[in-house]
């Protein structure tokens, strides 16, 4: 118990520090999101995996917290991960590189045993749609964070539950370096995720949450492993039917997310980040809840069914204009990434 409280600390500490001392060098090194109307420095997502991974490996290290192979073998993948995803930061990358390697490494820690080969293949496919849609979900200061934060106590609740306490150490000091993270990105945020910090983070939350309910009846697991991601679920969804209705690119940037059109009805950044958040955390709840048998497996449903209403309500909302002129004394305040 001690060594979790000083673990997290440690990692939320670590996190904030390297994001301010990285910062400058990414700005120097150009590892920027440049979708911003100036450009992003993406040193978030390397101090955060850096937090995380230090933290970790030195609690298993010292046998305080011993994360066993399992663990371990999620941890070195997720890492991979990140790196796959600094290379996108640094250079551009075509989609199928990050598709086909996130898949790989899911590959690498799906148990296999408990689930057997079908569900371990449609678990892989899980795996990679998490991850690529906590790439999308940062598209806005704060976001990816906050459902980060969020999701990571709720699926560490679900490895305590199991007695799984290697992986809930890991999602506890996940979820303190997101926060160490967030003190940087919160409205107007001054440092970003980027794919490092996206793709691991979803990453390492689907992963756990696999090994969470490996075994388990596969109905309400799937509705547990939804639960956990709904957020991150639905704005792909939305995403996916916008651009597919209005017959543009899947792949193209345009502002058809969550938090787009929220701001689009009046909410301030924070605010659409807080209302997502707060949807989020519903989500997790009921998840949690289904997984230790507190309430009965067709209450995932009414999350999935929450989540539609607010895809089809939201997808009535322009999501897609052209960009009008902004003049320099308000710039600072509209200042929403598109992905």
């Amino acid at each position: 118990m001690l060594y979790g409280i000083l673990a997290a600390t440690s990692a939320l500490l670590l996190a904030a520090v390297l994001t301010a001392v990285l910062r400058v060098a990414a700005l120097r090194l150009g590892i920027v999101d440049r979708r911003w109307r100036r450009p992003m420095p993406l040193s978030g997502g390397v101090a955060m995996v850096a937090a995380t991974c230090g933290v970790a490996f030195v609690g298993d290290w010292r046998g305080v917290t011993p994360l066993g192979p399992d663990v371990g073998r999620l941890l070195v993948a997720g890492a991979g991960v990140a790196l796959l995803g600094l290379v996108a930061d640094v250079r551009r990358v075509k989609a199928r590189f990050l598709v086909g390697g996130t898949a790989v490494a899911a590959a690498c820690v799906v148990p296999y045993e408990e689930t057997g080969v079908a569900a371990g293949l449609l678990a892989v496919g899980w795996i990679v749609f998490v991850a690529l849609g906590f790439k999308a979900l940062d598209h806005a200061d704060g976001l990816a964070g906050t459902v980060g934060v969020v999701t990571a106590f709720g699926a560490g609740a679900c490895a305590a539950a199991e007695v799984m306490d290697g992986l809930a150490v890991l999602l506890s000091v996940l979820a303190a370096a997101l926060t160490g993270f967030l003190m940087h990105n919160w409205h107007p945020a001054r440092a970003g995720l980027g794919a490092c910090g996206s793709l691991f983070t979803g990453f390492v939350l689907a992963a756990a949450a696999v090994s969470t309910r490996a075994g388990q009846e596969l109905g309400s697991g799937a509705g547990v492993l939804f639960a956990l991601t709904a957020v991150v679920s639905a704005d792909v969804v939305l995403v996916v039917l916008a651009r597919a209705l209005s017959g543009r690119p899947l792949l193209r940037a345009a502002p058809d997310h969550l938090a787009h059109r929220l701001r689009r009805l009046g909410l301030t950044p924070q605010g659409a980040s807080v209302v997502l958040g707060v949807a989020a955390f519903g989500g997790v709840l009921v998840g949690v809840l289904v997984h230790l048998g507190w309430i009965a497996a067709t209450g995932a449903l009414w999350v999935a069914g929450g989540a539609l209403v607010v895809v089809l309500a939201l997808l009535r909302v322009k999501g897609h204009s052209a960009p009008r002129p902004v003049s320099t004394q308000v710039r600072g305040q509209l200042r929403v990434r598109n992905g």
